[in-house]
């Protein structure tokens, strides 16, 4: 586990690392909000947005079914 978190950017303490991580399973679990995911890692909700994008990972408020309607239109 600890390679794993080593290997996050961005951060530069072990605790904070954790911590986004612990924050990204939450968020595609949908358990947490993107506003809550901000507030915990004490960013703001772009700043955290913008640091997704540059890893590659996808974040939509909309829900699977939301956006196979959206694409279609």
């Amino acid at each position: 586990m600890l390679k794993i978190v080593d290997e996050v950017p961005f951060f530069h303490d072990e605790k904070t690392k954790e911590k986004f991580l612990l924050v990204l399973g939450a968020l595609s679990a949908r358990l947490i909000s993107l506003r809550k995911a901000a507030e915990i890692m004490e960013l703001e909700e772009t700043t955290l947005l913008e640091i997704m994008e540059m890893l590659g990972l996808e974040f939509s408020y909309l829900e699977e079914s939301d956006i196979g309607l959206e694409r279609n239109d």
